[in-house]
C-alpha cells in the first residue's frame, strides 16, 4: 500500500521557520522524483519545490527561492522541506508528491499557517 505521510506543519510567526517531512512507503522511493506543492485558500495548487531521484537536481518556485530548501534521504524514504523566513503568503496546505513517468502519488497534506 502506497503511503505519503506529511508532518511538521503548524502555526508560526512571520520570519519564523518550519521543517516539513514526508515519509514514503509502498513503492521504490529512489525511482521517483519528489515535489512539494501547496494550495492556499481560494488559489490554484502551486509547485513549491522539486528534487530529482538522486537529489542532485532541485527546482524552486520564484516565490520561495533563497528561503526554502528541499532535500531527500533515499535510505530513509523521506523528503523534507526546510522553510525559513516564512511570510503570511506562505500560508497553505502543503502536499508531498512522488512522480515517475505516468504515475504519481499524493499525501494528505499538512497545514502551514504564518500569522502574528
Amino acid at each position: 500500500q502506497v503511503q505519503l505521510v506529511e508532518s511538521g506543519g503548524g502555526l508560526v510567526k512571520p520570519g519564523g521557520s518550519l521543517r516539513l517531512s514526508c515519509a514514503a512507503s509502498g513503492f521504490i522511493f529512489g525511482d521517483y522524483a519528489m515535489t512539494w506543492y501547496r494550495r492556499a485558500p481560494g488559489k490554484e495548487r502551486e509547485l513549491v519545490a522539486s528534487i530529482g531521484t538522486t537529489g542532485d537536481n532541485t527546482d524552486y518556485a520564484d516565490s520561495v527561492k533563497g528561503r526554502f530548501t528541499i532535500a531527500r534521504d533515499n535510505a530513509k524514504s523521506t523528503v523534507s522541506l526546510q522553510m525559513n523566513n516564512l511570510k503570511p503568503e506562505d500560508t497553505a496546505v502543503y502536499y508531498c508528491n512522488a512522480w515517475r513517468a505516468s504515475t504519481d502519488y499524493w499525501g494528505q497534506g499538512t497545514q502551514v499557517t504564518v500569522s502574528s
